[in-house]
This record gives C-alpha cells, sequence and structure tokens, in this order.
C-alpha cells in the first residue's frame, strides 16, 4: 500500500521518495551486529585460549564452527526466503542468533574440553540462524534498487562487515581487559535482540511500504527493481517443499557461476582471516595485548569500510557512464584484489605501524574489490534469488572453514604467521584470475524450464 502523497490528484509529477536508501541503511545496521557476533571469538580467542588451555589447532576448529554449519544451512536458507519472503525469515533468525550469540558466555562457567565443546556448540548454532542474512540481504536490495545503483547499495551492506570491527572491536577488547571474555557474548547477543524491533518497523516490500510513493516504486521498476519479488509468492518454485536440485545443477553447470563462486570462496578466504585470526595475530605474533589489538585492529577495518563503500559508488559511476555491466563490475573487483596482496609485506617488517599499513591497505583493496553479491543482485535468476543466493554464499563459505582450521596447522607447524599470510594473500590472486578468466559476460540468468 503506498503512502497517501501517492494519491495526489495534481497534475505534477510527484517528487519520489527515498526510502531504498532506510532500507539499506536497516540492512547496514543489522549486518554490522551479524559480523561482529561472528567476530566475538576472535577479540575473545586469546583470553579463552589461555583460560581453557587450548591449542592453536583446537582453536582454529573452535573458529571454524560457524563456517561448517553456515555452509551447511545455506541452501534450506535460500529456500525459505525464495518460499517465506525475507521479512519474516530474517526476522526469526534474528532472534535466534542472537540468543545463540549469549548462551556462547556461558561457556566460562564449564572447564577445558566441555567448554571448548559448549562453545562450539553455540557457535555452531548462531550460524545455522545467520546462513539466510546475506541471501536476504541481496534478494532485498534487488527488489528496492534499480540496476544502476545496486553495486552501491550492496557495497553499503557489505561494508557494514568491516564497520563492525571499527566500532565494535574496541568495545569487544575493552570488555575483555574489564569484565572478561564471556561478557562480550552476552552483550553482543542483547544488541541484536534490540535491532529486531527496526526490522519488524521498517522493512516491507516496495510496493506495501507506508513511506513509499508511487513514484520512487515506479523508479525502482523501470530500473529493473523486482518490485514484487515476495508478493503472494505464487510461482512454482517458491512452493517446492525444499530445494529443487534441478535448478542448482543449471546454475553449476553455467560458466560464469562457477567464475563467480570460486573467487568468492576466496575472497570470503581473506574475510576469514581478519574476523578470525587477524586479532590473534597482533597479539601472539607482534606482542599486542588484548586491549591495543581491539584498537589497532579498527583502523584496517576503517579503511576496508571506507574501501567497501567507495568499491560500490565506482562500480555504479562506471555504469552510468555508459561502460558494460561487466566492465563496471570486474575493474573495481580485480584492482581491488591485486591491492588485497599487500599484507604480504607484514613478513619483511618488524614496525607495528608498517604492519598497520599493510594490512590497512590489504584491508582496502579486499574491501574495494567485494562486489559479489552486487555481482549477484545482477545475475541470480529472479524466480530462485533466495537459492540462488544461498548456493553463492555456500560456495563462498567453504573458506570459513578451510581458513581457520589451515591457519591454524601453519601456526601451530611453522611456529609463526609467515606462511599463515602467504596462504592468505594467494586468494586474492585467484579471485582476480576468476574474473579476469572464468567469468566471461556478467547478465541475469534465464532458467530453463524443469519437471515438477
Amino acid at each position: 500500500m503506498f503512502s497517501d502523497n501517492t494519491m495526489t490528484t495534481s497534475p505534477l509529477k510527484a517528487k519520489k521518495t527515498n526510502v531504498r536508501w532506510i532500507i539499506v541503511a536497516i540492512l547496514f545496521a543489522i549486518t554490522a551486529i551479524n559480523y561482529a557476533d561472528r567476530a566475538t571469538i576472535s577479540i575473545a580467542g586469546s583470553a579463552i585460549q589461555h583460560d581453557l588451555g587450548l591449542t592453536s589447532i583446537q582453536m582454529g576448529y573452535i573458529f571454524s564452527a560457524f563456517g561448517w554449519a553456515y555452509v551447511i544451512a545455506q541452501l534450506p536458507g535460500g529456500w525459505l526466503l525464495d518460499r517465506y519472503g525475507s521479512k519474516k525469515v530474517y526476522a526469526i533468525g534474528l532472534v535466534f542468533w542472537s540468543v545463540s550469540v549469549m548462551l556462547q558466555g556461558f561457556s566460562a562457567f564449564f572447564a577445558g574440553i566441555t567448554a571448548a565443546v559448549v562453545l562450539f556448540s553455540f557457535r555452531y548454532l548462531m550460524a545455522t540462524f545467520e546462513a539466510p542474512s546475506f541471501p536476504a540481504n541481496a534478494r532485498i536490495v534487488a527488489a528496492w534498487f534499480p540496476k544502476q545503483e545496486r553495486g552501491t547499495a550492496s557495497s553499503i551492506f557489505n561494508a557494514a562487515q568491516y564497520f563492525a570491527t571499527v566500532i565494535f572491536a574496541p568495545l569487544m577488547g575493552w570488555i575483555v581487559h574489564y569484565f572478561g571474555w564471556h561478557y562480550v557474548f552476552f552483550v553482543m547477543g542483547a544488541i541484536g535482540l534490540v535491532m529486531l524491533i527496526f526490522w519488524l518497523k521498517f522493512i516491507h516490500d516496495p510496493k506495501e511500504h507506508p513511506m513509499a510513493n508511487k513514484a520512487e516504486v515506479d523508479y525502482i521498476e523501470e530500473g529493473g527493481g523486482l518490485v514484487s519479488m515476495d508478493m503472494g509468492k505464487k510461482d512454482k518454485t517458491a512452493k517446492q517443499k525444499g530445494p529443487n536440485f534441478n535448478l542448482i545443477k543449471q546454475l553449476l553447470m553455467n560458466r560464469m557461476f562457477v567464475g563467480i563462486y570460486l573467487a568468492q570462496y576466496c575472497i570470503n578466504a581473506m574475510t576469514f582471516f581478519f574476523i578470525s585470526w587477524f586479532p590473534v595475530y597482533l597479539v601472539q605474533a607482534r606482542g599486542m595485548d588484548i586491549l591495543h589489538a581491539g584498537f589497532a585492529a579498527a583502523i584496517p577495518a576503517l579503511c576496508g569500510f571506507s574501501g567497501g563503500i567507495f568499491g560500490g559508488v565506482f562500480s555504479d559511476f562506471l555504469l552510468r557512464k555508459g561502460y558494460s555491466l561487466s566492465l563496471a563490475r570486474k575493474f573495481p573487483i580485480v584492482g581491488g584484489m591485486i591491492m588485497s596482496m599487500a599484507m604480504i609485506g607484514c613478513n619483511y617488517v618488524d614496525s607495528i605501524p608498517l604492519v598497520i599499513l599493510f594490512m590497512s591497505l590489504s584491508f582496502f583493496g579486499k574491501a574495494f574489490g567485494a562486489l559479489g553479491w552486487a555481482v549477484g543482485s545482477d545475475t541470480f535468476p529472479k524466480e530462485i534469488s533466495g537459492l540462488a543466493g544461498g548456493l553463492f554464499n555456500m560456495c563462498g563459505n567453504l573458506s570459513s572453514i578451510t581458513t581457520p582450521i589451515v591457519i591454524g596447522y601453519i601456526v601451530a607447524v611453522t611456529g609463526s604467521f609467515e606462511w599463515a599470510l602467504v596462504f592468505t594473500v594467494a586468494h586474492g590472486f585467484v579471485a582476480a584470475f576468476c574474473y579476469l578468466f572464468l567469468v566471461g559476460d556478467i547478465h541475469r540468468v534465464e532458467l530453463k524450464a524443469v519437471k515438477e
């Protein structure tokens, strides 16, 4: 239902509202909390490892708990989004992942391996309920934004992962230092529950939003926005009793998607270094205490935030200047991935400021090129955008399992982080290669009909 200002009989065309930017601001805020909840374990990691007497390999497995559940839940989560819509599925997920974060704090009341199992289990549950969040973000952007604004909108919610570190890493470091690591989980879980109020108040479909007028909805629809995506849920795909694997096979057989999936795996590998091992690296390899490590981690994250926003804005700028969608998306992705390899410089310096500088350049570049969700909003088949987003996120987040574990083994075997940084940097090179040589033309895919 459109707002009352659409019912005017004035001969002048009504000025369009800008509710879509409020929508993306809500996505940004909740995604920041989403990533802060994931990062709780990294900020508290050194204290947890010390208190529970865990090895680097054991910590690697605890870090990976999120990845196992997150990957497994992607396809069911995407299917739920297509069947029930983004608003309802996201709201339920927000409640249960926030409660799961709070429950992780109770692991402090156990000892040794029992505490580790409790921590692993509730982190696993948190990831299960977070699984639909990014596919839902992409669906909402596809519904609320025309093509020429999609890169900016996607980069805003994606940049929240860096802003989360800027805002919450110092806060969490302060809480760990003065109150104990388990209080981090209690505080972050409570913040998530508060955000549910804003989600329920502001998130609606474009044609049903009480604050959006017809002029804005028409502008979105004329620009290729899927404004009716969640209205009615009448398409046959939405009525499936589970994920349609014939449709999934079509996506996996598509060369463009194979390149996008592999690149996203590599981009996320770099992300999970930053949100799992980076604060531990500052403490164990660079001799910082957890309070200062929390503040130091915020500097590269701030660069990542600015790089993420700038990458999306620059991509949309190229699109508005008449460049093809493929060039407008690929140019910042490839350039950003090349810049992300700057962190290798940390292996050749002893100065903490230089370490932060190289990490900041790497974070900026990685974020500048992290346009995978914008590409997804441009390419996912509209009939199964949730399922396609789930598959994309599943492939990308396989690295959330492998990266923490591999780095844990590398550190345990070599006794340093030098080869861990080489391992991380190699992913930036592969991501650039994928967009240069595998992806090809970027376009929205039309599905072939399949038998019921």
